[in-house]
């Protein structure tokens, strides 16, 4: 009997024991993007726990929403709380500083010593991204009651200043639930660009009051083709709309996150949405139908047409009053001269102004560039307006190869690159789709590939101070879910995040070995991923239950 009550003893022990060791978890550095320099000191670790608290120095705003993001991202990762405090705590603690002598705005530091962690940045911003680098250090898992922090000593900051994703809402509409979902994602990768994509040939999805029939008919289309541009249609309207107080609730929600929107009116092509809402925009005045497939179409706006004009600069109006982003994508992609050369009001704006049907495009970019910029902003738009005799302050989204975007730079022009081979993560991941993969719009872009980008190739040094950054382009013709969606950009946003953020040499095997701690953490907020470089993850979304209920 007293055999039995010590062997009862040692097993409570030895499983007391086991899960003392369970709940103490310790931090590891190698997160993604990997910081510039990790040195680590001659110092007892850190270690918080349930009792230690988040001091911010600072009284600024966005300081205070840091102390708090900080205290959510413990929680969600570890189930382990802890708190705020408005003055110096007695106790060791984690402190949050602004400090001037961090040259980079976007830079911060991280100092872990057995008294306390420190993160400072020059800006709100730069301890913003040192809050992401010890969020992605947290081992995931519920029931954590101590977490050690080695003692280290991190300096970073990013390589390029433009670090985007673009969402198309265009061709299928994704509600605002899931558009601040991809904006958390945009966040936990160190990016600040939200590139909004808000018109096209299958849908308006952005009120303009002076100009209601854009909603109440530009943004429902009645059914959409199934598959490839095939024969057989859904029979189902699919459509929405963000009304005006959704998008500024959109917008101050990523701000919190110190991500920019940049919202994109794509414009003179790609505007069936509009004609159809307004007919008379068109050079044939209609009639026009959203379409109900995807590619190119010939009705655009009529060039020739001053009533276009005011059009354009009334929309432009009220996306500048919503949106306080420097930059305007007007798009400017994929719009066919036919109907300007047959059209007598664009023929006669060409001999008027000495243009022909490839410079029109040209001199429509010019006029929109000067209302813009009249209102204190500048325009950004995709490559083709190179083909006109566009302004060098237009800023040039490389898409159509990398090549674009370095004649840009050679011009003097400044340039994101988001070149279609290593940027559009509509394409497929797999080499050929099998049975449990979605077939999408074709193509083949492995993870691989998109950290092989070098954004600076065959530039000189002064002309690549011209490359603002990188961003990558999920075109949503085929993407029909949040779902969806969230399986095609990651785990790719991942290796685009260290071609926008490392100056160093960077190692894909490298890479590959920390991919799965940041997987860990996809899988506690449930996104969707791909699996093809993670080998024997399966991937279950539910509901997100931060407490592991």
């Amino acid at each position: 009997m007293k055999i039995k009550t010590i062997s009862l003893l040692i097993m409570s022990t030895l499983q007391f024991m086991s899960a003392s060791a369970q709940t103490t978890v310790t931090a590891d550095y190698q997160v993604i993007p990997l910081p510039e320099s990790i040195a680590f000191v001659k110092d007892v670790p850190f270690q918080v726990n349930s009792s230690t608290l988040v001091y911010c120095e600072s009284a600024d705003e966005a300081m205070k929403k840091n102390a708090q993001f900080l205290c959510d991202y413990i929680y969600e990762s570890t189930g382990m709380k802890v708190g705020t405090a408005t003055s110096k705590p007695k106790d060791k603690a984690i402190r949050l500083a602004l400090d001037p002598k961090i040259q980079n705005d976007e830079g911060y530091e991280i100092n872990v010593s057995g008294k306390e962690v420190v993160v400072k940045g020059r800006t709100a911003q730069g301890v913003f991204y040192g809050i992401q680098t010890l969020r992605k250090s947290l081992p995931v898992g519920v029931g954590t009651t101590a977490i050690r922090f080695p003692a280290v000593t991190i300096k970073d900051a990013p390589r390029f200043h433009h670090r985007g994703m673009m969402l198309d809402c265009s061709r299928h509409f994704f509600p605002i639930d899931f558009v601040k979902r991809y904006i958390d994602l945009i966040a936990m990768h160190n990016m600040n660009i939200f590139h909004w994509h808000l018109s096209d040939d299958q849908g308006w999805r952005i009120e303009i009051k002076k100009y209601p029939n854009l909603t109440t008919i530009g943004s429902w289309r009645p059914e959409t083709v199934v598959g490839h541009n095939t024969h057989v249609y859904d029979g189902q309207p699919h459509g929405g709309f963000y009304t005006q107080e959704q998008v500024r609730e959109v917008i101050q929600y990523a701000a919190d996150r110190h991500i920019t929107i940049i919202p994109e009116i794509d414009m003179p092509g790609h505007m069936l949405a509009a004609v159809t809402s307004y007919p008379s925009l068109g050079c044939t005045g209609g009639p026009y139908t959203l379409s109900r497939r995807w590619g190119v179409f010939e009705d655009v706006l009529c060039l020739g047409n001053e009533r276009v004009y005011e059009f354009c600069e009334d929309v432009l109006s009220e996306i500048i009053d919503l949106f306080p982003s420097r930059l305007i994508h007007i798009g400017g992609d994929e719009a066919p001269n036919k109907k300007w050369t047959e059209c007598p009001k664009c023929q006669k704006v060409m001999k008027d102004h000495n243009l022909t049907p490839k410079t029109i495009q040209g001199y429509f970019t010019n006029r929109i560039e000067k209302f813009v910029n009249a209102r204190g902003r500048s325009i950004i738009g995709w490559d083709e307006i190179l083909d006109g005799d566009i302004n060098q302050s237009a800023t040039i989204q490389s898409w159509r190869g990398a090549d674009t975007g370095v004649k840009a730079a050679k011009a003097g022009h400044d340039v994101i690159m988001s070149p279609v081979s290593h940027c559009y993560f509509d394409y497929q991941q797999v080499k050929d789709a099998g049975a449990n993969e979605v077939t999408l719009c074709g193509g083949f872009l492995p993870v691989e590939r998109v950290y092989s980008l070098n954004p600076v190739d065959q530039l000189t040094d002064e002309e690549a101070k011209h490359i603002l950054g990188v961003q990558a382009n999920l075109w949503t013709e085929y993407v029909v879910f949040p779902q969806q969606a969230d399986y095609q950009v990651l785990p790719r946003m991942a290796a685009l995040c260290e071609v926008q953020w490392r100056t160093g040499t960077r190692d894909f095997e490298d890479f590959k070995t920390r991919l799965p701690r940041l997987a860990d953490l996809y899988d506690r907020y449930n996104y969707n991923y791909a699996t093809h470089i993670l080998p024997g993850r399966i991937v279950k979304v539910e509901g997100f239950k931060p407490d592991g209920d």
